[in-house]
């Protein structure tokens, strides 16, 4: 039997719906300027974009919960953050439920076409499987909205959809970030009818400061929350994805080579979002929960942080360290396959283990991983390099995250992505929405042994990390960030900056940034390289120049009812953060 979270008494539920079904619509108020800290009562939000922050907030402000306002702020981003998210990507979000103290975690990751073997990407250059019907994995958001809303929300799919209908067909306001991904896409982008006509009105991209419009999104958002997820998953809308996935829409004279993906009906009919138990580790007496394979979120900074706190004192060498020791566990162990270690990677044998491991100067690349085996020494000698892990494969940098907190106590940190920035470049005709590429998460092989290599149903590897922090069995923190893999290391040194180096939030989420993926240089910011390079230079670190990482979105409860909701400053144009009230 399913048992519905109902978040206020009936009434309340019913004037809510009512009005955001036929009443003045959210978007109706005065665009709202970034504001990247926000603290009050009554609900928090963050996300990257003030209109998807905007709509949150409205939904709570009349009645809804935190589940209801992360789809409709979710699907708002499919409106204003078209090349990070939409309704043919997927995501996972984890859930704290008030009322029963428990937290919930949802899989709405892709999934491969049935058609799909471990070596259908072999041989193939990453940009050019990027940029193909091949790359496009079955949609999962849609599924995971019906299922989110089912099981925690109070709102229907078509309720909650209704304030991103009223974005798309009203437009928003193109910023510098969306004009410089469009360029940046500009290329791509002209070599299909459909995402041309657009992305590029009169063949470029949209100025700074005009409006869009995406009226067909807008349709499509309307016949979706009349028709429900069935229109996707084996019905109208899913026949033309397959179409466009197996026949491209490619402008003629172009000269690129776009492969046509395997996606059938049957693989959208066979969809499911999953609940799955979430990933849980103890830090400085925090219970720290996470995302589950097929993600390696969950896994990867917990393990990272089970290294950490084995240790006598932490920095940033340490920081790098942990990160490098469990990327190489992540790589050899984890993935969409039965049998992965969980509870021995997040054990704190193992971190003591892997610890041992970490002295004065920085590790040889690659570091081993290790073996996760229950059978631990106090300090053993080095791991075997019997036992490789190859370098972290390409992963978009695109994805973005949100936060939401409600008045009951609700809590959903919520990753939702395409992957690469604009996805596969492929947009469904007159639909207004981009397909994904979330395939070329896999490993392309030859790779014998690897967890992560293609299979038929199998859900890509992912490094989304939507974390929730409680206290005392209470919420404290939650967050995330968009970036790849660079996403783990985002989760990680936010909790770093503020547990062990004593930072506020918001300068947790300002500080420069580092992220080692056991690699053989350590990708960072300017601002890092500045404050840490020359001391970790010293014992033994190389750097890589990366002028950005992540874009980090975070709430974190002050005591007494009072929030603190914390986006970034800058990073992609600043976030934007918002409360329901300032004051009691």
């Amino acid at each position: 039997m399913i048992i519905r979270r109902i978040a206020v008494p009936l009434a309340g539920i019913l004037a809510g719906s009512s009005v955001l079904l036929s009443g003045p619509p959210a978007v109706a108020s005065p665009p709202t300027d970034k504001k990247p800290v926000a603290e009050g009562y009554g609900g928090a939000v963050s996300t990257v974009d003030p209109e998807a922050s905007r709509v949150a907030l409205e939904v709570l402000r009349r009645g809804g919960n935190a589940m209801d306002a992360a789809v409709a702020s979710a699907a708002t981003l499919g409106v204003t953050e078209p090349y990070s998210a939409g309704l043919a990507g997927g995501g996972f979000i984890v859930y704290y439920d008030a009322r029963r103290g428990r937290i919930h975690t949802i899989d709405g990751r892709e999934t491969a076409p049935r058609a799909m073997t471990a070596t259908s990407l072999e041989g193939i250059p990453f940009e050019q499987a990027v940029t193909s019907g091949l790359s496009a994995g079955v949609p999962g958001s849609v599924a995971q909205w019906e299922l989110a809303l089912r099981r925690f929300g109070t709102l229907s799919l078509r309720q909650a959809l209704k304030p991103a209908i009223e974005v798309a067909r009203k437009g928003f306001t193109v910023d510098q970030t969306f004009h410089d991904q469009t360029a940046a896409n500009a290329a791509r982008f002209a070599d299909f009818t459909s995402t041309a006509r657009l992305f590029l009105p009169g063949g470029a991209p949209p100025p700074v400061g005009s409006t869009f419009r995406n009226p067909e999104l807008a349709e499509t958002y309307r016949l979706l929350g009349r028709y429900g997820g069935r229109w996707l998953y084996g019905g109208g809308l899913g026949t033309e994805i397959v179409r466009t996935v197996k026949n491209p829409p490619v402008t003629p004279g172009s000269t690129r080579n776009v492969r046509p993906g395997l996606m059938e009906l049957t693989d959208l009919a066979a969809y499911r979002a999953l609940e799955r138990p979430p990933t849980k580790m103890t830090y400085k007496g925090m219970d720290v929960y996470g995302m589950a394979p097929p993600s390696s979120g969950g896994s990867t900074v917990g393990e990272a942080l089970n290294i950490l706190e084995a240790l006598p004192a932490v920095g940033m060498h340490e920081y790098l360290e942990a990160s490098r020791l469990s990327f190489a566990d992540r790589g050899k162990y984890v993935g969409d396959v039965p049998g992965v270690p969980l509870r021995e990677l997040l054990s704190d044998g193992f971190a003591k283990e892997r610890a041992c491991l970490i002295g004065e100067r920085a590790m040889a690349h690659p570091a081993p991983a290790g073996n996760p085996d229950g059978a631990y020494e106090p300090c053993p000698a080095a791991s075997s390099p019997a036992s490789p892990a190859g370098e972290t494969p390409a992963e978009g940098p695109e994805t973005t995250h949100l936060v939401v907190a409600d008045r009951w106590g609700n809590v959903v940190a919520y990753n939702i992505t395409i992957e690469s920035t604009g996805g596969n470049g492929i947009v469904v005709p007159g639909r207004g929405f981009l397909l994904n590429n979330e395939l070329t998460d896999f490993t392309f092989g030859p790779a014998p042994g690897d967890p992560n290599l293609p299979g038929p149903g199998k859900r890509p590897r992912s490094s989304m990390a939507p974390t929730i922090v409680l206290a005392d069995g209470k919420p404290l923190l939650a967050l995330g960030s968009p970036g790849g893999s660079t996403i783990i290391t985002t989760v990680l040194q936010i909790l770093v900056n503020r547990w062990e180096l004593g930072m506020s939030l918001p300068e947790a989420l300002a500080a420069p940034r580092a992220t080692q993926r056991n690699t053989a240089q350590t990708q960072a910011e300017q601002g890092f390289i500045d404050r840490y390079g020359a001391e970790l230079t010293a014992r033994g670190h190389s750097f890589a120049l990366n002028p950005e990482i992540g874009a980090a979105t975070a709430v974190e409860f002050l005591g007494r009812g009072r929030l603190q909701a914390v986006a970034e400053p800058s990073r992609r144009g600043g976030g934007s953060a918002l409360v329901v009230a300032p004051a009691r």
